[in-house]
């Protein structure tokens, strides 16, 4: 957390909401408002532990800077919501200066136009969801994406591998052994465990250790993110129903004991925290296997100082907006929908034509057989 003095936003935000019908289903509906003063969030603190996406409807932004380059940004982030949904809307930049003196990025930061959708009241899935790259995890409540998964990964026969058999780019959805980004290999974050991925896109692979004190709360960390799947993200403590107490939330997952396979596939070596498959799932926390547990009834995700960092996999089923290529799903589906209909419509057209020269062929020869 940063240490200099810090603006503790109070987002208890009390939204009238009244609505008819859900947008996405064509309903006319009454939007939550957003027109109202635009809150600074600049270095903010939040509070707020409500699970509802909709208490947070409202329009943020602080004015930040690119420290290394000297640079000047305002973030901006809005929330509104309906019945159903929360519709958030982002720029992407920090509320915080970033690009600090650790950080080491390929490429400067670059505004974006992110627009994600989140159900209000989402429910656990029947199995869980691992991440994958080709979906951003969450969003956090200073409008930047959780992007937990590294790009990087075991790799030797790549002429941009290390002496370790490395690459930290080009890997793709699928690899046996994928570098966790805040292991041992690094990956030239900032302070906030953030950098940027080619497009100048600015995510975060683990804590961000923003929004949330890390050595208080008399009520417990507050919300300071959603997930892909709807259900809330929250910082590292929360309070115990049965004692009362305020706890650190605790990862279930451990290091594996022994030595990695020696096949050639493999780095071979002790189980470090190098790759993500370095780890498993014991269940020696206090959270499930993607790093959620319910707290007075309210399923999340919590924070955790060891791996996996913010969430393991997700319990429930991610949002179509937060798939990578998104919008371009409801193309494709209607694109293949298409293209369907054009090739039956032909099939048909060229099965009813051949049975229409059949028939003529043998009406012909009928004709020839009687004349």
């Amino acid at each position: 957390m940063r240490t200099k003095s810090k603006t503790t936003l109070l987002v208890t935000l009390l939204v009238t909401i009244s609505v008819s019908g859900c947008s996405t289903s064509g309903s006319s509906s009454s939007p939550t408002d957003t027109s109202r003063k635009t809150v600074d969030i600049k270095d903010a603190v939040l509070t707020n532990l409500s699970s509802d996406c909709a208490d947070y409807s409202a329009s943020y932004q602080a004015k930040v800077k690119d420290l290394k380059q000297n640079l000047d940004f305002v973030s901006q982030f809005a929330v509104s919501g309906d019945e159903k949904f929360c519709t958030v809307k982002s720029n992407d930049i920090p509320n915080y200066d970033f690009n600090d003196q650790t950080a080491h990025w390929a490429e400067p930061i670059a505004t974006q136009g992110i627009i994600f959708t989140i159900p209000r009241n989402p429910p656990l899935g029947s199995a869980k969801t691992e991440l994958s790259m080709l979906f951003y995890n969450a969003i956090m409540l200073n409008g930047v994406v959780l992007d937990e998964l590294a790009n990087g990964c075991y790799k030797p026969d790549d002429a941009a591998a290390d002496k370790d058999g490395n690459v930290a780019n080009g890997c793709g959805p699928s690899v046996d052994w994928r570098l966790d980004p805040l292991g041992k290999v690094k990956f030239g974050t900032d302070s906030h465990n953030g950098h940027t991925q080619p497009g100048g896109l600015y995510h975060y692979h683990g804590n961000p250790n923003a929004l949330f004190d890390p050595i208080e709360t008399a009520k417990g960390s507050p919300v300071i993110g959603f997930a892909a799947d709807g259900f809330p993200i929250y910082g590292p403590h929360y309070i115990d129903s049965k004692t009362g107490k305020m706890l650190t939330a605790k990862s279930g997952y451990t290091l594996k004991s022994g030595e990695r396979p020696t096949v050639s596939s493999s780095p071979g070596g002790s189980y470090d925290g190098t790759y993500i498959q370095d780890y498993e799932f014991t269940n020696s926390g206090s959270l499930d296997e993607c790093n959620g547990m319910t707290v007075n009834g309210h399923y999340g995700y919590y924070v955790t100082d060891s791996y996996p960092y913010v969430m393991g996999c997700l319990s429930g089923t991610p949002h179509q907006s937060f798939f990578k290529f998104g919008s371009a799903v409801p193309w494709a589906i209607g694109g293949f929908a298409s293209l369907f209909a054009i090739i039956t419509g032909l099939t048909i057209w060229l099965v009813r034509r051949r049975r229409a020269n059949s028939r003529n062929r043998t009406f012909r020869n009928l004709q020839g057989a009687t004349s």
